[in-house]
């Protein structure tokens, strides 16, 4: 029994020897099965790895291309942009001229107006002084041209009177009578002022008031010497208003109150006519 033990324990040794060797050949196959694989593995990943390579270069390149296109387009659009704001910036510059040019024209002619109403207000002003100046140079000339008054006195206003009477300047001569009357109505010579005034009146024809004028001095002073010749030149103003009644009257008391004088001489050769 214990001999066929031995040789069942030999046989199973050997058995197990047998196949010992057998797992590992076969382990030996699957290893070296298994590095094909992997060898093969490895060859498809590392053309994996060029193909990924290849195409991630052809992406990335592609990438840069587009990129490089997006950055092209974008500075073009940049460009263009800029462009239309220089051409926007000159277009307003050019709206901006022509809205000064045409605010140009109003503003000059407002200019214009304001100019000349400030010309028209100095001229105004100018030509305000310059008549100024001469009324005060004709005023002065008018004086230089009068004769200067000498300090006056009662004869030299009469005298005045008397001259400018001479002259033939009635109207004048008789203002300056009357004048001579209101300053010395009790003058010896206001029978004369009012002798001149009548005749002033007489020379111009205007009768009535000279007969007037003639009666103050017969009334008023019958003692002076202008009596005579206040009756005579009252009678002939009777006569020439075609009164030729109170013109014999006054005649025949001229006679009757100066027989001597001269004036009663010309009466009475008056009432010859008048009959």
């Amino acid at each position: 029994m214990k001999s066929k033990r031995i040789i069942l324990a030999a046989c199973m040794l050997g058995l197990a020897g047998c196949a010992s060797q057998g797992a590992l050949d076969a382990t030996r196959d699957d290893i070296d099965a298994v590095r094909t694989r992997l060898y093969s593995v490895e060859k498809n990943m590392g053309g994996i790895r060029n193909e990924s390579k290849e195409g991630i270069g052809t992406i990335a390149k592609n990438l840069n291309t587009d990129v490089a296109a997006v950055r092209k387009l974008s500075a073009d659009m940049q460009a263009s942009i800029d462009s239309t704001k220089t051409d926007m910036q000159v277009l307003n510059g050019k709206l901006d001229d022509m809205t000064i040019s045409l605010k140009k024209p109003a503003e000059d002619l407002a200019r214009y107006r304001e100019d000349a109403d400030k010309r028209i207000i100095a001229l105004e002003d100018r030509v305000i002084k310059l008549q100024s100046s001469l009324d005060e140079l004709t005023k002065k000339v008018g004086e230089l041209s009068q004769p200067k008054e000498v300090a006056q006195t009662p004869d030299s206003l009469y005298m005045k009177g008397l001259d400018i009477f001479k002259a033939g300047d009635m109207p004048a001569a008789r203002d300056i009578f009357t004048k001579f009357l209101d300053q010395y109505p009790q003058h010896d010579l206001a029978a004369n002022a009012h002798y001149w005034i009548g005749e002033t009146y007489y020379s111009e024809k205007n009768y009535e008031p000279a007969i007037l004028a003639f009666q103050e001095v017969i009334k008023n002073y019958p003692l002076k010497e202008k009596v005579p010749a206040a009756l005579l030149k009252q009678a002939m103003a009777f006569n020439a208003i075609n009164d030729i009644k109170s013109a014999r009257y006054v005649l025949k008391k001229l006679s009757e109150d100066f027989p001597k004088s001269d004036e009663a001489i010309k009466a009475k050769e008056l009432l010859k006519e008048f009959k």
